[in-house]
């Protein structure tokens, strides 16, 4: 079955390179890509795959389908650019890998193997497409989610924290501050105070908590006491529990604050919150397996090494789920940088994702073929 594996992901390298480049040379960031789903619709689609648009509520989100009922494997596709710098994540490998290994797949199983399911996600850096089309449903009777990364690692997973973001408005009473300073209350200084108190707050949180806050509001002119002040603060934790906890810290802080200087305060989220990663062992040493045959031996993360957060860990709250590192850049460069966007359409980038689709294809094989496979996955997404 590998070799057939092998065999169809290889007449497919071509096109699946070509979607990389397309895609890489024609970013559209979150929300927006409707080219990109577009494209990769519509390949899908010719491939004879079910395709809905739309789904979760994102003109730029879709599901394809192959086959039918479960047991069901789920290959994310990511497709968004950063804001002038492209593809400096590499999302454009993500999506075609996705891609090919659908489509390998679905080809060699047997009909009655069970669902292969594209799923593309919009808006991965800072949206949560995922997040939404966990809320929405998507994942429901999926046994895997499966996906890969480039990067500067070769890493069977890496520590994905939980984020989120906070707006914080203060308000008090306009006032001058010569003629009348008795009558004004400070919004901005409440919120210099948030701030020192989150600074404190910092010095004693577990590793892998802290909390980035900017001021969005704080006034209009040097003569008139601010009766309004914001701040948004992004959160981050190594967990989802842990990051409760911080969001916690942070409104009392703010609560305290407003009771200490007369202000009254609101705090509210913005914007979707990711979860943490949890990597599923069983697959994802089933993906390592299978990658190994092509030269590239992937090994746990550095302690100690955190590379942000993604909305795949709400994904992998839901169903058992891999998300390795692949280099495609040594690892003195990094991502989001001109240079990993020139990376993520290189000669490397191409033999990288020929290899990563191949084993992708096959770990989807597996999760569908392997009844024990799913079972030790699922035992240990329960534990």
């Amino acid at each position: 079955m590998y070799g057939r594996v092998r065999e169809a992901v290889g007449r497919r390298s071509g096109e699946v390179w070509g979607t990389a480049l397309a895609l890489h040379a024609d970013p559209e960031c979150a929300f927006a890509e409707h080219r990109a789903a577009a494209l990769l619709t519509g390949r899908l689609e010719r491939a004879g795959f079910a395709v809905r648009r739309g789904v979760a509520g994102m003109p730029t989100a879709f599901t394809a389908a192959s086959g039918r009922g479960r047991p069901a494997v789920a290959l994310l596709l990511e497709y968004d650019a950063l804001p002038g710098l492209g593809h400096a994540c590499g999302h454009n490998l993500i999506a075609a890998a996705g891609l090919g290994a659908a489509l390998a797949a679905r080809e060699v199983l047997p009909e009655d193997a069970g669902t292969v399911l594209a799923v593309g996600t919009p808006a991965e850096e800072g949206g949560g497409g995922k997040a939404l089309e966990v809320e929405a449903g998507v994942f429901d009777g999926v046994d895997a989610a499966l996906m890969f990364h480039p990067g500067v690692h070769d890493w069977t997973h890496a520590v994905l924290t939980a984020q989120e973001q906070y707006l914080v408005a203060f308000h008090g009473r306009a006032a001058h501050p010569t003629g009348d300073p008795t009558h004004g209350i400070d919004a901005l200084a409440a919120l210099v105070e948030l701030f020192n108190v989150l600074s404190a707050l910092g010095r004693r949180l577990p590793p892998a908590s802290h909390v980035q806050g900017i001021v969005t509001a704080g006034g209009t002119a040097t003569n008139i006491v601010p009766d309004l002040a914001e701040g948004r603060f992004g959160l981050r934790a190594a967990t989802t529990a842990e990051l409760d906890r911080l969001a916690a810290q942070l409104r009392t802080g703010a609560e305290g604050v407003a009771a200490a200087t007369g202000t009254t305060v609101t705090v509210e989220r913005a914007g979707v919150r990711y979860e943490h990663f949890r990597d599923s062992a069983p697959l994802s040493g089933r993906f390592a397996a299978h990658l190994a045959r092509a030269g590239t031996v992937l090994s746990p993360p550095l302690p100690g090494v955190l590379l942000g957060s993604s909305d795949v860990g709400n994904v992998s709250a839901r169903v058992p789920a891999v998300h390795p590192f692949v280099a495609i850049m040594d690892e003195d460069g990094s991502d989001h940088t001109p240079e990993f966007a020139a990376a993520a359409a290189s000669p490397r980038a191409g033999s990288v994702l020929r290899s990563v689709t191949e084993a992708l294809a096959c770990t989807a094989v597996d999760v569908l073929l392997d009844a024990g496979l799913r079972r030790a996955a699922w035992e240990r997404h329960a534990g």
